[in-house]
């Protein structure tokens, strides 16, 4: 580590970065004084070397940085954010959760049910009372914010300027990268390795499989390949992958380090109480949970149960619960043939949601799908596919894992039928927080410093990609948005322009699309509030023209449905 450290510390002082010659070069009591300060730093390397060593020594400081924050319900917002509350409720331990600041414009575009917040600690008091209800700990961890921008050609939200500018140097210890190549893929700035003496990379999302499935997909996921391992390596000194799907990287391990939280355990333990009884504890049949975007398992989702109807001449209903951008091609595609009903977005820990037997998630997607763990944690059967994402899942009694379409349909069949097993004690104890944390500190401990040659190769590579982030057209041409390179004034002070759609290798068409409805929905109560009452006869021939006009279209009860209520 601290030859490491000494090497990146020769590089920018190189560069002018770290260390920064005095004025008048000749100066000799100058030039001694900045010997002497790049000393001390390279004493200080070493003593916080020799100090800490382990995650579990007492005073370490860890800062949790994540790509995503609540109230937008995804992984990679829930999943650090239960990650810093169960850290933190080691009262030896100090734990900061750093989570990007979204402009209004860019919290309408994220956010559902019209949530925004007016400034970042209404944001932080949203997150902390969310947390602190899942869990019942304290939550004593701190929240900060740095800027960032919503990339909607991408989906994802990325950061603006050096965001380890937003983590004191004094609490600069151990550095938690959640999705570290997402937060890494523009960075221009300080080192991670170089700030931070301790710096754990987790893995959330399969970007490859994301990148193939689009227009050049070949292209776009050979270059993320390498782009991935690229950051990963110099910004990280150890990379955990939740499961093997995601690629090969440097100084990886595979460890599944996420849990699930008490209340989904609490409904697994009063189903299997109940059904001790013998009460009928499961009164609803099958479900799917998440974004609708066709990657997050929807065309899987109806590839497998069009299989299966076509099989067996069984068209199993299957409730959906998501929002998102596809949710009008899904539907369309699902309406012919498939019995589906989409219900809009849920909370997965929703009390309506805990009679369901069934959870389907055939994605292939996925690195871990937590919705898994919560299903198999409330006692459900899952029915999911033989894919080193669920690889952890597997060793579960009530996980039904496919590898055909004809092994599908058994494992339909078989969760529809019969009961799921309660799980024992030893079986909720691993899917627990408590047990993921535990996982989570002994796979992230360092056990030795990477040779002399790797470290200096290291330092080469993170000088280039430094030197190109660097480089203002090129990050534009890349995707990164323009002005984005350096620091706004203040973290609320960024605000997005909506001619950034994107890259050379991004589909600008989705990020104009993104505008175009936001434009729209904020329209809509404007149009309403300026359009006349109309009488009710008036409203009941609006809604059977509706209906009868998507009828003849072939449309769906759901869509009619959606139609009718729209006209009302």
């Amino acid at each position: 580590m601290g030859s490491s450290s000494s090497l990146a510390v020769f590089a920018r002082a190189a560069n002018g970065q770290e260390l920064e010659a005095a004025d008048g070069a000749e100066d000799a009591d100058a030039q001694a004084s900045g010997y002497h300060q790049m000393s001390d730093y390279l004493d200080l390397l070493h003593q916080r070397k020799r100090a800490k060593v382990s995650l579990r020594d007492p005073g370490r400081s860890v800062a949790i940085v994540t790509t995503a924050s609540l109230p937008w319900m995804t992984g990679t917002a829930v999943n650090p954010l239960l990650r810093a509350a169960y850290l933190a409720n080691n009262e030896d331990r100090q734990v900061t959760l750093l989570l990007p600041w979204l402009s209004k414009p860019d919290q309408e575009r994220v956010f559902p049910n019209s949530v925004t917040f007016e400034s970042p600690a209404d944001q932080e008091a949203f997150v902390r009372e969310w947390a602190q209800k899942r869990t019942g700990l304290a939550c004593s961890f701190k929240v900060r914010f740095y800027p960032g921008r919503y990339a909607p050609e991408k989906g994802s939200i990325l950061p603006v300027g050096d965001i380890t500018q937003y983590i004191p140097d004094a609490e600069a210890d151990v550095a938690v990268l959640e999705e570290p190549e997402h937060l890494n893929w523009f960075h221009h700035g300080r080192r991670w390795t170089d700030k931070f003496q301790h710096v754990v990379g987790v893995m959330h999302t399969n970007y490859l499989d994301y990148a193939r499935r689009e227009e050049r997909g070949h292209i776009k996921e050979a270059l993320l390949r390498h782009i991935n391992a690229w950051v990963c390596r110099i910004y990280c000194h150890k990379v955990i992958k939740l499961s093997d799907a995601v690629q090969p990287l440097p100084r990886e391990e595979t460890m599944f380090v996420h849990g699930v939280s008490p209340n989904f355990l609490r409904v697994g333990e009063a189903k299997a109480a109940a059904a001790a009884e013998g009460q009928r504890v499961w009164g609803k049949g099958a479900y799917f949970l998440g974004k609708v975007l066709w990657a997050k398992g929807y065309t899987e989702l109806l590839q497998r149960l069009q299989e299966h109807s076509s099989a067996t001449g069984d068209n199993v209903p299957v409730d959906v619960f998501g929002t998102g951008p596809d949710l009008q091609e899904v539907q369309h595609a699902a309406c012919s043939s498939l019995n589906l009903k989409f219900n809009g977005p849920r909370d997965h820990a929703d009390s309506t949601l805990q009679d369901y037997k069934v959870f389907i998630n055939p994605s292939l997607s996925d690195v871990v799908a937590t919705t898994t763990a919560e299903a198999l944690a409330m006692g459900k059967f899952v029915v999911c596919a033989d894919h080193p994402s669920n690889k952890f899942f597997a060793q579960f009694p009530n996980c039904l894992v496919y590898r055909t379409p004809d092994e599908f349909s058994r494992c339909l069949a078989h969760a529809m039928r019969n009961e799921p097993q309660p799980l024992s004690p030893e079986q909720l104890r691993r899917l627990t927080w408590e047990d993921a944390t535990e996982r989570f500190l002994q796979v992230a401990e360092l056990k030795q410093s990477p040779p002399l040659h790797e470290q200096l190769l290291d330092s080469l590579l993170a000088a280039a990609h430094q030197s190109l982030t660097g480089m203002e057209g090129l990050r534009v041409i890349a995707g990164a948005g323009a002005n984005t390179r350096d620091c706004p004034a203040t973290v609320t002070a960024y605000m997005p322009s909506e001619s950034d759609v994107g890259g050379l290798f991004d589909d600008s068409s989705r990020a104009k699309q993104i505008y175009r409805q936001t434009k729209a929905a904020k329209a809509a109560p404007q149009v309403q509030q300026q359009a006349p009452q109309q009488q009710p006869a008036q409203q009941q021939q609006q809604q059977q023209l509706a209906q009868q006009q998507l009828m003849a279209r072939g449309g769906s009860a759901v869509t009619v449905a959606a139609a009718v209520a729209a006209a009302a």
